[in-house]
């Protein structure tokens, strides 16, 4: 049987779609949206023609998502070390194109169901950015569907410093440091993504094999998925194409793969039969 083609899937995304296992989406994708520069010098524009291209490229990608039922998205829009290393000019031009593109898309937002959130050091940004934010925040909140996160003025290890931070705070309030209890759960439970499950995907843009500093613990098992595509490039057919590349992946999470643990099996049972010692 057919699958059902959700509505506002256009052509190329329909191709793609229908050949992906609906069963095996993953649950969460964390993007790292890179090229912008790039794409404008091609053109022989300034950076920020490449900046508000991309915005383009979130709208697509973020409706495409929500459409085919992932349950988060997360983007990398804008990390701390462009806040501290970038121009000037440069910050603040994102920092409006943040605050328009807020007012612009929360009734595109709110058509689809999609719930806003954000992680990253947010009080570090102008107080009118975060009152938009916050705003806009607020305008979803009550939506069902996907949850949208943006990384703002975020950095992986900032983020595992603050969780650090918040356990010693939350064991001070509790009687101290005796009552200081670390393991891998807690430390997920005090990160900025406790709200989410870990990334199944990351997919970065642009053809660069790196994590800039995106996500650190929470890509652990995470697939990684690189395109040559540019940010302002990139739509909802890239997002599906990521998606059916993802599926053609075995995910052992450390553990053997199905084929090395038929093969163990196998070689046990042919040990068993023939009364021999498998090798260890």
């Amino acid at each position: 049987m057919q699958a059902t083609v959700p509505a506002g899937l256009d052509r190329k995304e329909t191709e793609v779609y229908l050949r992906l296992d609906l069963k095996r989406l993953p649950r969460h994708i964390a993007i790292i949206m890179d090229g912008n520069g790039r794409w404008a010098r091609r053109r022989h524009l300034p950076r920020v023609a490449g900046h508000r291209a991309g915005v383009s490229s979130v709208r697509s990608t973020v409706e495409t998502a929500a459409r085919v039922k992932i349950p988060a998205l997360t983007l990398y829009a804008f990390s701390e070390e462009n806040w501290k290393k970038r121009p000037r000019s440069e910050v603040d031009f994102l920092m409006g194109l943040l605050s328009r593109y807020l007012k612009q898309e929360v009734p595109t937002l709110n058509k689809n169901n999609i719930r806003l959130e954000y992680i990253g050091r947010q009080h570090e940004l102008p107080a009118e950015v975060q009152q938009r934010m916050e705003w806009a925040r607020q305008a979803t909140e009550t939506n069902s569907g996907m949850v949208l996160t943006l990384a703002l003025n975020y950095s992986a290890r900032s983020e595992i410093v603050d969780a650090f931070r918040s356990l010693v705070d939350a064991a001070a309030r509790n009687g101290g440091l005796d009552h200081l209890y670390v393991d891998e759960e807690s430390v997920s439970r005090h990160l900025y993504t406790r709200h989410l499950p870990d990334p199944d995907l990351v997919i970065r843009t642009s053809g660069e094999m790196r994590l800039s500093n995106f996500l650190l613990w929470q890509l652990a098992y995470a697939e990684i998925y690189v395109t040559p595509t540019l940010w302002p490039d990139f739509r909802g057919v890239h997002l599906l194409e990521g998606i059916a590349e993802y599926q053609k992946r075995e995910r052992r999470y450390g553990g053997l793969g199905q084929v090395q643990e038929h093969a163990q099996e196998h070689s046990h049972s042919h040990h068993e039969r023939a009364g021999t010692k498998p090798p260890s």
